[in-house]
């Protein structure tokens, strides 16, 4: 038997090994989701409006371990947080068209571990994914509840925990990084969706949602409005000032080249700008454009991304980063335009010297000025 049909033996095999455990192991979360959530129904109902008094919850959890030696995952705290979590899912996960409240107090007396059962979901629960939502673990689901409410944010991590495999920890740090405001001010992306966790928040933090390119001058390239700059005249200043244009991209950023060529079937290729990142290890495509943001470009910026990284990248490389550089963009309608990519990229705007606040460039002194100023001290010296 030749070696590749061996190897396609072991893929074949190792596929639906994989298959096999994903079905088993979301089995088992199922049951833990649905045990937990009737726990958490029955001590919402006693501790909130029922008799149990304060410390119940620590008493119960303290005999619970006594009497089930080696029990994990009962502790007080984890107690507290299956009533958060029934409190929450309730009115989407309940049955019958009653108010929630009317579902907690219904357990007073008993658990029903089958509550969760998918014939049980209510209509509510249409929006949700009941894959996603029985893939991850009760941990996962309580580090999205104790960052938002929000019922369209905690499905949307819910389904980018399924879709990257994030470990609590991957999580927690996605749900930080957005709850401290270090993805504002940034690029509109698709990074934490198509990277692993440790670079995206690399690349989160190096590309701006703005760059300020103050060294294209309109006046000096003989162009009478700013809205007569084509992409090539903003090509060519980034190229004559490549050193600026890195430093405002930030650091580890080397300069491939400028209407790189690629080739294609009978197709040519000619991406605007080509960047080598080493702290991401990739290839970075930028893409210029003067006017505002167009769906069609992410269409074009993808098919650059794929050529390099199908003809261009290394073995030893990641994937390579597209980023848009546009006049302007609606940032909703940028996201919504590319959450369904599987690429990673982002779009930003730029502004050049034309765009500045008329009183603030007249303060500035003139660059003839500075010019001869620089020779006359050059002269000096």
């Amino acid at each position: 038997m030749e070696l590749e049909n061996y190897n396609e033996a072991v893929s074949t095999i190792k596929q639906a090994i994989l298959q096999s455990q994903y079905r088993a192991a979301k089995l088992v979360t199922g049951e833990q989701l649905s045990l937990y959530f009737g726990i958490g129904c029955y001590v919402s109902a006693n501790s909130r409006k029922g008799t149990w008094g304060t410390g119940a919850i620590s008493r119960i959890s303290e005999q619970l371990r006594k009497e089930l030696p080696g029990l994990r995952g009962f502790s007080e705290q984890n107690i507290r947080n299956m009533r958060t979590f029934a409190e929450f899912w309730s009115s989407y996960l309940n049955c019958s068209p009653t108010a929630s409240d009317l579902q907690l107090t219904e357990n007073k007396t008993s658990i029903d571990i089958d509550r969760f059962s998918l014939q049980k979901w209510s209509p509510m629960a249409s929006e949700i994914n009941r894959d996603d939502f029985l893939s991850i673990s009760f941990s996962h689901h309580m580090e999205i509840l104790h960052k938002t409410k929000d019922i369209g944010k905690i499905l949307f991590y819910i389904h980018q925990t399924v879709l990257h495999k994030w470990d609590k920890y991957d999580l927690r740090d996605v749900l930080k990084a957005a709850e401290d405001g270090s993805m504002d001010a940034v690029a509109t992306n698709n990074f934490m969706q198509t990277m692993p966790v440790s670079d995206a928040r690399k690349a989160v933090g190096m590309f701006k949602d703005e760059y300020f390119l103050d060294y294209i001058n309109v006046e000096e390239i003989e162009v009478g409005k700013a809205d007569d700059v084509d992409e090539r005249v903003v090509e060519q200043s980034i190229v004559r000032n490549i050193k600026k244009f890195i430093m405002t991209f930030g650091k580890d950023f080397a300069f491939i080249g400028n209407q790189y060529h690629l080739e294609m079937f009978t197709e040519e290729l000619f991406p605007d700008l080509l960047f080598f990142n080493r702290e991401l290890n990739c290839m970075v495509v930028v893409e210029l454009k003067k006017g505002a943001f167009k769906s069609g470009y992410i269409g074009q910026l993808q098919t650059y991304m794929r050529v390099l990284d199908d003809k261009v990248r290394k073995p030893h490389e990641n994937p390579t980063i597209g980023i848009l550089l546009c006049k302007s963009a609606d940032k909703a309608f940028v996201e919504y335009v590319i959450r369904d990519y599987n690429s990673p990229m982002g779009v930003a705007t730029y502004k050049t010297a034309a765009d500045m606040d008329e009183k603030l460039r007249k303060s500035l002194p003139d660059v003839e000025d500075m010019r001869k100023l620089l020779v006359d001290n050059d002269e000096i010296e």
